[in-house]
């Protein structure tokens, strides 16, 4: 029997997705490459104050991000832009992004990969979460930055630099 496109109908409610702790962060995977025909990941990110990923870029993959709740910075080449809630940015391939948390609230974010593939990084490096919730506050172990980048052939990303720095 031939699949239609009512054959990948597929929901997740506010509480469901798969979670993982990345880089001291949630992210529930909403939808896989599977899920949309390997159009795209979508994630939900929840950050804590002052999280910022180390300045990277992937090589295939544009990203749109969605700020739910909380204020984001983004740096995206050379520029930087803050994006507060009902905000939106897009970030083409192949040019450098990071971005850092503001203010003392987490941010909650959804994040469109375009096309999929991300959630087999997140699925790698991150740990499984027991709940919706961010992880126990605890230093980044150096060693998971390196293992990072160790995967940046793999899923076609290269870490070029270091975190936004705080203001």
């Amino acid at each position: 029997m031939r699949e239609t496109h009512s054959d990948r109908l597929k929901t997740v409610g506010t509480s469901e997705g798969c979670a993982y702790w990345f880089l001291g962060t949630l992210i529930v995977i909403k939808s896989t490459g599977e899920d949309s025909g390997g159009a795209y990941t979508l994630m939900e990110q929840l950050a804590p104050p002052g999280f910022s990923p180390p300045l990277h870029a992937h090589h295939v993959e544009d990203e749109a991000y969605y700020v739910l709740e909380g204020q984001v910075r983004f740096k995206v080449g050379n520029r930087e832009f803050d994006v507060g809630a009902g905000g939106y940015a897009f970030l083409p391939s192949k040019v450098p992004h990071t971005f850092r948390v503001e203010g003392s609230q987490p941010a909650r974010i959804l994040i469109w990969a375009l096309p999929s593939g991300f959630d087999g990084l997140i699925r790698t490096i991150g740990v499984e979460a027991p709940a919706h919730e961010l992880p126990p506050k605890e230093p980044l172990d150096p060693d998971l930055l390196e293992r990072l980048a160790g995967l940046g052939p793999k899923y076609q990303f290269s870490i070029l630099g270091p975190p936004l720095d705080p203001r």
